[in-house]
């Protein structure tokens, strides 16, 4: 409690202001009754302060009440002066004014954000409390009649009224110093838990953005593999189409339905995943659910025959037992083999040929697509943007696979992705 803190309770608003108006206004009232009501039982008797010296006590006492949130340890010093004016000038009224003290202090502990200065002048309203409670029984000790015990009580009347004194004031000013201690802990508590939950929303929005921003880059990729691959093939359909189309009109014929059948797949594929991203900037998308990528391991061999069309001899080999496997992964391996069916066409000469195999082991699948480079123009075309590997390794990383992509020793390159299952 010793260190000031960065955060404070004041100022506060009008709201608060209206409350302590209110609560001196109720206090002056209290202290108007009881200060009548003791002056008509003779609390002092003939030594009582005259009416108009109570009225000011009174005024002074509940006034301060109404700054108590704006200047607390100016408020606080001025009621315990107040307070000793009260008893000094015999104001018939010792029950409410009591009350504003204790308010007095408890704001200074309640409210202050300087947390030295609180306790400083705290100490110094209690220890001049205290001084004077100490003279005050110091003179009354002098007094001829104080000290003998008539009443052959244990302790002489006296001594237990000024020990019951300073127990009281103890109790009264150690209950002040608490309760304004804890209420200025409870609100620093509050203060920062708000800071937490504002953090936490915080964190929340964050984290929403992201996984937007996450989506999106999944759904560019997936642009990326329909697009690279759908617009290879058909590229080299067309050209194939070019070239064949006045000796052999029906190859050129079948080459063209390749063309438009891969321009039809693709423009659905980029219609779904458009469609899911507008979904997704409306907010009302389910991105787990709607994902645009719901390719499975059993379109691969359409891979190899769209290949084979292409002019590339592709086998396709199934190894093991097929057995269902989690979408993810099987969104995965068909990317993959998408993927690499498409680097072959685009660099892997004409009349290269590939394989492609997908292998079901005991704790995972693996897709394999090799080529063997062969021809006039194999000589592979390394001028490409690096995505499509970039992409496949992401892709594998995210389901906590291996991948090995590279040129193989004997020519040719090499696409090797293993997928957990398990």
């Amino acid at each position: 409690m010793g260190t000031t803190v960065e955060w404070a309770r004041l100022p506060v608003g009008r709201r608060e202001h209206r409350q302590d108006l209110v609560l001196a206004l109720v206090l002056a009232a209290g202290l108007a009754t009881t200060t009548l009501l003791y002056g008509s039982a003779g609390t002092y008797g003939d030594d009582q302060a005259a009416w108009w010296v109570s009225t000011l006590m009174v005024v002074a006492n509940a006034a301060p009440i109404a700054f108590r949130r704006r200047f607390p340890m100016t408020v606080a010093v001025v009621s315990a002066l107040a307070f000793a004016a009260t008893q000094l000038l015999q104001v018939p009224e010792v029950f409410v004014v009591n009350f504003t003290l204790f308010i007095a202090l408890y704001t200074v502990g309640a409210w202050c954000s300087d947390r030295v200065r609180a306790e400083a002048v705290r100490w110094v309203v209690i220890g001049g409390m205290f001084a004077w409670l100490f003279i005050a029984i110091s003179f009354g000790w002098a007094s001829p009649n104080a000290l003998p015990n008539d009443t052959d009580s244990l302790i002489p009347p006296y001594i237990a009224i000024s020990l019951l004194n300073i127990v009281i004031n103890v109790v009264y000013f150690g209950a002040a110093w608490y309760a304004g201690n804890r209420a200025w802990a409870s609100a620093v508590a509050k203060h920062q838990l708000a800071d937490r939950t504002a953090e936490l929303a915080a964190e929340r929005e964050r984290n929403a953005a992201q996984a937007v921003t996450i989506e999106r880059v999944r759904i560019a990729r997936e642009l990326h593999d329909v697009v690279a691959h759908h617009v290879s093939l058909m590229g080299v359909q067309a050209g194939a189409a070019r070239r064949v189309i006045d000796r052999d009109p029906a190859q050129a014929t079948a080459s063209l339905g390749v063309v438009e059948e891969s321009a039809r797949t693709a423009v659905e594929e980029l219609r779904r995943m458009l469609g899911t991203l507008r979904s997704d900037e409306d907010g009302v998308g389910e991105t787990t659910a709607d994902a645009p990528s719901t390719e499975g391991l059993g379109r691969i061999a359409e891979l190899a025959e769209a290949a084979r069309v292409a002019g590339h001899p592709t086998g396709f080999v199934v190894v093991g037992d097929e057995r269902p496997v989690p979408p993810t992964v099987a969104t995965v391996g068909f990317r993959i083999a998408q993927e690499a069916v498409t680097n072959v066409l685009k660099h892997a000469g004409p009349s290269a040929s590939a394989d492609l195999r997908l292998r079901y082991l005991a704790d995972g699948v693996e897709v394999e697509v090799c080529d063997d480079g062969h021809g006039a123009r194999a000589l592979r075309d390394t001028t490409g943007s690096g995505l499509g590997h970039v992409g496949m390794r992401e892709r594998v990383a995210a389901v906590g696979g291996r991948i090995e992509i590279g040129p193989r020793a004997r020519g040719g390159y090499l696409v090797r992705a293993w997928l957990p299952t398990t």
